[in-house]
C-alpha cells in the first residue's frame, strides 16, 4: 500500500436486486453466487483489500446475510434505492467520518479486478487534472468502477435529489479520467449478471487462478 491509498476506502456496491440472477427460479443474492468454490463478494474483497485502508459494504435489507465477510453494513442514504449512485454517495458519506479523501467504488459482481487498480486510477486523474477517474477496457468506460473525492459528496446529493440517475452523465460534469486496462485473455472487469455469465466466469477462473482458485 502506497501513501496515497491510505487516504482511499473501498465501498463495493451490493445494493441492486440481482433479477437476472436466478437460482432455482428465485432471484438470488449476487455477491453471494459462488465462482470457484468462492463468493463473488470474497473474490472482490481479496482483490481490493490490499490497494486500500479500509472497506465497507453498501447493501440494503438485511445486513446479516454478509456478517461472514466482517464488513460494516451501510445502506442507501438516499430512499427508493436510485441506484449505484446512492451506494457510491453513502460509501462517500461513511468514509468521510472517518477522515478518508477518497472512495473506490467496486461492483460485487467483478471479481477478476486488477491488482493495480487504485493506483491507475489515480494516476489517471492526476495526469489529467480532474478530480474522478473510472476504469475502462476493450474500447468501453466503467463508470461504476473509479475513484471519488469524499467532497463532493454535497453535489452528489443534491443531483440525486434533483433525479440524476446516470453515473457517467454525472461524472461528466466535474471532470472524469479513464484509466484503460487491456484484456490480456480476460476482461479484467468482466462482471457476473446472469448464469451463464457465471458459467463463462467459471472458465476464466480456471484459466486465471488454475489450481489456486
Amino acid at each position: 500500500m502506497t501513501d496515497d491509498h491510505i487516504t482511499i476506502a473501498a465501498v463495493f456496491l451490493a445494493g441492486g436486486h440481482g433479477r437476472r440472477m436466478q437460482a432455482d427460479g428465485q432471484p438470488a443474492d449476487k455477491p453471494l453466487r459462488l465462482l470457484a468454490g468462492r463468493s463473488l463478494l470474497s473474490h472482490a474483497i481479496d482483490a481490493v483489500r490490499p490497494q486500500v485502508a479500509a472497506m465497507v459494504l453498501n447493501a440494503n435489507g438485511d445486513p446479516a446475510r454478509f456478517a461472514a465477510f466482517g464488513l460494516e453494513v451501510i445502506a442507501d442514504d438516499m430512499p427508493d434505492h436510485p441506484g449505484p449512485l446512492a451506494g457510491i454517495l453513502s460509501g462517500m458519506r461513511w468514509a468521510a467520518s472517518r477522515g478518508f479523501a477518497d472512495v473506490l467504488s467496486v461492483p460485487t459482481d467483478t471479481p477478476f479486478l486488477p491488482g493495480d487498480l487504485v493506483t491507475r486510477l489515480n494516476t489517471a486523474r492526476r495526469n489529467a487534472g480532474t478530480p474522478l477517474a473510472c476504469a475502462g477496457s476493450g474500447g468501453w468506460t466503467h463508470p461504476v468502477i473509479g475513484l471519488w473525492p469524499v467532497s463532493l459528496a454535497d453535489t452528489l446529493a443534491e443531483a440525486l435529489r434533483d433525479g440524476m440517475r446516470k453515473i457517467d452523465r454525472w461524472t461528466a460534469q466535474h471532470g472524469c479520467a479513464t484509466a484503460d486496462f487491456e484484456i490480456a485473455g480476460h476482461d479484467p472487469f468482466f462482471n457476473v449478471n446472469t448464469p451463464d455469465d457465471l458459467a463463462e466466469a467459471e472458465k476464466i477462473a480456471e484459466l486465471v487462478w488454475g489450481e489456486s482458485a
